[in-house]
């Protein structure tokens, strides 16, 4: 622990809680590794739905390396940028950051950005075991194919909640032809040109699109071998633990494998009291353990089909094979892919997400009251013509100097110092209508938290500028999990609903849908010291303003490295 504190000039007395998650950890863990990677990050032309285009790679990989580690070793990642012209950050979705928020790689809240030709090292621990993963942080680049898999497994002798022979991993995205650019000239364009749907959905960055459509086929290779279908082999009458992480940009997916039932075992690294599924619903952020029995009929593969939900799909099925052995691997299925459940029903996916609840012997019972709650609402909105999303009526804009510099070094003239905004007129607002009046105003205002304090949010869904229209936004919280109170229909009533909150099992999550014209409650401690953001994990719509930042014991942090440092008024 002496070398970490060295390396980043932290504080010891100011690290309390770092401290006694480390002494905690090495009785979890007394043989914890340090694993040193080192990534070049670069554009290549790559083909994985069969249409060639430039995207955003890793050593040469889209997606990424699976990076694995045990609970409490230590990941350094040396990060290179070769992107020639564009600046990169790498967040690491489901890792707290205790003790290293400047490790949390979300440019304009914990870090200046890498830019190009410079190299910067991530360093943390990864303290809980589970399902994780990782991708960029700047700009819209995840959907350019700066993603991939984390996986932190248990000490060895430690034993879980459920049994398996062996495991495999699903990594879902969706996937444009069109570059970041374009999408992003697209959405800060006056006459507003929304990124549309995919043209494919990838498994594991396998995808097929029909080359017949593509135009100029020069650009499209059906039998390119970099989109031949995922191939996952299994054994008849093994027991198979499935990983399960979705990096999309836009979609909410709706994942089957055909003849065989799905065992809902962990949520972003949580123990759930089991869940059988036919269909698992999955929202970008979101991580899954699944136990899946190879017990069907050992003579033929199956479908693994990946099919969008809570929007009206305009884009194929999304395929991998499930392969018996000894069958060959690539041979298809002699069924049609199964199409999944009713986009639009939207009773069915709140169902299933009320349905998912902590293991009873796994159990860390919320707070029984809160300390302060911060209903957000989330709308459809203009700035000067420009189409935005706001919260409480205000787009969110990241400031030039990172939040945590500017803190840190009491640098408060760089982002505003209003107040952001608690709550909204719930009493009078009609969350069915379009609004007549949709400007608003954007800030870079946040929210600054009592550390140690107990705070409920509550996400209040709304109708967006088009008639009967309400979106699902699955919201993403850095630095922390959070227990999931409940989920509701229509207007959130501060007087009558908390008295429905699971106080008893709720799962704890650091992802978690806001359905169509419903609300979601959460709880949280804010007791890591840092500045944290909390934004709909959809790159479009983040990318448009819909986001917020807490900020709680920044005071607590040690020296910041200098690494971090570069941009704005941190030069």
């Amino acid at each position: 622990m002496s070398s970490i504190f060295s390396h980043h000039g932290l504080q010891a007395s100011q690290y309390t809680i770092f401290f006694f998650l480390s002494i905690c950890l090495a009785f979890f863990n007394v043989e914890a590794k340090v694993h040193h990677l080192k990534w070049e990050i670069k554009y290549e032309f790559k083909s994985p739905d069969c249409f060639k285009k430039l995207a955003i790679t890793i050593n040469g990989l889209t997606p990424g390396p699976t990076v694995t580690a045990t609970q409490g070793d230590t990941l350094v990642i040396d990060v290179t940028n070769s992107l020639l012209t564009e600046n990169v950050a790498i967040h690491w979705h489901g890792i707290r950051q205790i003790g290293t928020p400047w490790s949390d790689g979300t440019e304009g809240v914990t870090q200046c950005p890498v830019q190009p030709g410079e190299t910067f090292t991530y360093r943390f621990v990864v303290d809980r075991a589970g399902t994780y993963m990782y991708h960029a942080h700047y700009g819209m680049q995840r959907s350019a194919g700066l993603n991939g898999l984390i996986r932190v497994l248990v000490p060895e002798g430690t034993v879980e909640p459920f049994e398996y022979d062996d495991e495999r991993h699903l990594l879902l995205n969706d996937w444009w032809h069109k570059s970041t650019y374009e999408q992003a000239a697209g959405l800060s364009s006056p006459t507003f040109d929304w990124v549309g749907e995919p043209q494919s959905l990838l498994i594991n960055g396998r995808g097929k699109y029909s080359c017949s459509l593509a135009g100029a086929m020069d650009s499209c290779n059906e039998v390119n071998s970099e989109c031949l279908p995922e191939s996952l082999t299994v054994v008849q009458g093994k027991t198979y633990r499935f990983r399960i992480a979705s990096v999309a940009s836009l979609s909410a997916f709706n994942l089957e494998i055909e003849g065989h039932s799905m065992t809902i075992v962990e949520a972003d690294g949580h123990y759930v009291d089991p869940v059988v599924v036919k269909n698992l619903n999955i929202y970008s952020g979101e991580t899954y353990s699944v136990i899946v029995k190879a017990d069907q009929d050992n003579s033929r593969n199956y479908w693994v089909a990946l099919n969008v939900v809570s929007r009206k799909p305009n884009t194929p099925t999304g395929t991998a094979i499930l392969n018996y052995y000894p069958n060959h691997p690539l041979k298809s299925p002699p069924t049609v892919a199964p199409v999944g459940a009713l986009w639009n029903d939207t009773a069915y996916r709140v169902n299933q997400s009320k349905s998912i609840v902590s293991h009873p012997n796994y159990i860390e019972a919320p707070p029984r009251t809160t300390d302060r709650t911060i209903i957000l609402l989330n709308t459809q909105n203009k700035i000067n013509g420009h189409m935005k999303w706001a919260i409480n009526n205000v787009s969110f804009t990241l400031p030039t100097t990172p939040y945590l510099i500017a803190m840190k070094n009491k640098l408060h003239h760089v982002f505003s110092q209003k107040p952001a905004p608690e709550t909204y007129d719930y009493v009078n607002y009609d969350i069915h209508t379009v609004l007549s009046n949709p400007n608003t105003s954007s800030s870079n205002s946040i929210y600054k938290l009592e550390f140690g304090s107990t705070v409920d949010i509550i996400l209040q869904n709304a109708n967006t500028l088009s008639p009967n229209n309400s979106e699902t936004h699955p919201w993403h919280l850095h630095g922390h999990d959070f227990w999931v109170l409940g989920f509701g229909e229509n207007k959130f009533d501060p007087k009558v609903d908390p008295k429905n909150y699971n106080l008893v099992n709720p799962i704890q999550r650091n992802t978690v849908p806001l359905h169509p014209y419903g609300w979601t409650a959460l709880r949280f401690r804010a007791n890591n010291p840092g500045v944290w953001a909390f934004h709909c994990h959809i790159e479009a719509h983040f990318f448009m303003g819909m986001g917020v930042v807490f900020e709680a014991g920044v005071e607590k942090v040690g020296n910041l490295p200098k690494s971090i440092r570069g941009c704005g008024e941190s030069k």
